[in-house]
């Protein structure tokens, strides 16, 4: 099926409704890998029921499974890579919610028969008592194999440049190597991130961590370095994805602060890799 250029612009998804309770609040934050140390105080508040904080990014997982579908966008989900992620905060996140997400394609480019597309998709998560917006993610695609359907070639808004000076802050988290068994029971099942004959024959030597996790993980750092630990500081967080992490890395997320904007890339020194490029948190 080949993407219907400009039509696929008019598909939506709207009206689905999603809950969480306190339990899925503090699953997704151990899932990140918050509290590996038990004295932390300042973290045990996202993973322990007294004086519970909700995370910003566990927004990127409180209406999994909403969107619009590859399949119903035209494209090769076997070769469609998550490519960029960001999310908005409209107001903070509650500790249980009862949401209704409103999803759409708000954008696509054609990169050329031999170097596919980009898809750019939108879910609004609402709150379904007032109607009223607490979170916007935006989620970047690269189909690798769609391109050549005759759509726009150049669009969007210009990646973010980070100063160019040594980083002003970098904090390494070392990963659990069960992180990814963790972190897929806030949602994404794929089965890359958990069986090994899967992962080798995607070209991995072992299954690798979920690129939303890794985000999780650089929101962390941002509110550890930045924010003394506290949510309501973010007011968006967004990042490319550049490199799997690999499960019982340590990520070394450098940072570079200009006003209200944090700038940051993430590394894995062990193996010589960027895991994270363009990334960018604005406080409040």
């Amino acid at each position: 099926m080949a993407i219907d250029y400009p039509a696929v612009l008019e598909l939506r998804e709207e009206g689905r409704r999603f809950e969480w309770t306190e339990r899925e609040v503090m699953l997704y934050a151990v899932g990140v890998g918050m509290g590996a140390d038990p004295l932390d105080e300042k973290e045990l508040r996202y993973v322990y029921e007294r004086d519970l904080c909700v995370l910003p990014t566990f927004a990127s997982v409180a209406a999994w499974g909403a969107g619009i579908t590859p399949e119903r966008i035209g494209l090769d989900r076997r070769r469609t890579l998550h490519g960029e992620e960001q999310t908005v905060l409209h107001r903070p996140i509650p500790l249980a919610g009862s949401i209704v997400a409103d999803s759409r394609v708000i954008a696509i480019y054609d990169k050329g028969a031999d170097k596919g597309a980009v898809v750019v998709r939108e879910t609004v998560l609402k709150s379904a008592d007032d109607g009223e917006p607490i979170a916007t993610l935006t989620r970047t695609a690269f189909a690798r194999g769609d391109g050549g359907f005759g759509g726009p070639e150049q669009g969007g808004t210009s990646a973010p440049q980070r100063p160019a000076r040594a980083a002003d802050r970098t904090i390494d988290l070392p990963t659990r190597h069960d992180l990814a068994l963790l972190y897929r029971l806030s949602g994404d099942r794929n089965p890359l991130h958990a069986d090994p004959q899967v992962a080798r024959a995607a070209g991995f030597e072992r299954p690798i961590l979920h690129g939303l996790c890794t985000y999780g993980l650089t929101c962390r750092a941002v509110l550890q370095a930045f924010c003394d630990y506290d949510a309501s500081r973010i007011a968006s967080h967004g990042a490319r994805f550049s490199a799997p992490v690999l499960p019982g890395d340590t990520v070394s997320v450098d940072m570079w602060q200009e006003g209200k904007t944090i700038f940051f890339e993430a590394r894995v020194n062990a193996r010589d890799v960027v895991v994270i490029k363009n990334g960018m948190t604005v406080l409040r």
